[in-house]
């Protein structure tokens, strides 16, 4: 039998109760995509990330805080919502090992906009103030239900997964990618031109989307496309 690839999935943070925590969604998503999900402890200890990293097959950076600023080199303003600099340590360190070991890569959410400013890519702090558009990039509940379109273009790895050239998405989040990375090709692009899939072609398998299939994978089917392809991905010698 094929082992199972083990899944490292950064903890969310909430500093009000002083807690660590996973969403189900993210747990379940990678289960029912044939993986094993294994939540990390929140650490900067670069001796200790290596330890953990070595535990996994493949990594997914979760949503959450806002990215900080000092990332991809631009002032913190009051655009900005609460960030992590525990977390934005954690995985400079992660992405470090990851790029430097090519293990693979899901960013979600907040995971595509770290991706991207790790790699010398830059932010929208707030796109409601930076790049406002029609498209709603934060809709009310419920969460699992497709609130806007993305086109996928002809090259885009995530369309030859899905078979698809548009897809329906849910969307939350105020952040965004403004400059993208140069390592970076876009997969996926809002109606207001804003980029909400990227991957990174000189790597075995780095994928990040803007919304969140970890709330959608029950009732979408291109959610649980998206988590099967990175497991399997994963999962490969």
């Amino acid at each position: 039998m094929q082992k199972k690839p083990i899944i490292g999935l950064v903890p969310l943070v909430d500093e009000g109760r002083d807690s660590l925590w996973m969403l189900p969604g993210y747990m379940d998503g990678v289960r029912q995509a044939g993986g094993i999900p294994l939540m990390l402890p929140l650490n900067t200890d670069a001796d200790d990330l290596r330890s953990l990293f070595r535990l996994c097959d493949g990594l997914i950076l979760t949503g959450g805080h806002d990215v900080g600023a000092h990332v991809y080199g631009a002032e913190h303003t009051s655009l900005m919502g609460d960030i992590c600099p525990q977390r934005d340590g954690m995985e400079s360190i992660l992405m470090d090992l990851a790029v430097r070991e090519d293990k693979p890569v899901l960013g979600i959410c907040r995971g595509l906009q770290f991706i991207n400013a790790y790699l010398g890519g830059t932010l929208y702090q707030d796109l409601q103030t930076q790049h406002p558009s029609d498209v709603c990039h934060r809709q009310p509940a419920p969460y699992d239900q497709p609130i806007h379109s993305v086109s996928l273009p002809e090259t885009s790895p995530l369309r030859a997964a899905i078979g698809k050239e548009e897809l329906q998405v849910n969307s939350c989040h105020h952040q965004g990618i403004d400059r993208l990375a140069p390592s970076l090709r876009a997969m996926a692009v809002a109606p207001d031109g804003l980029i909400e899939a990227v991957c990174r072609p000189e790597s075995r398998l780095m994928w990040a989307v803007q919304w969140h299939p970890e709330f959608s994978w029950k009732v979408n089917e291109d959610s649980r496309a998206i988590f099967r392809a990175f497991v399997q991905g994963c999962a490969e010698p």
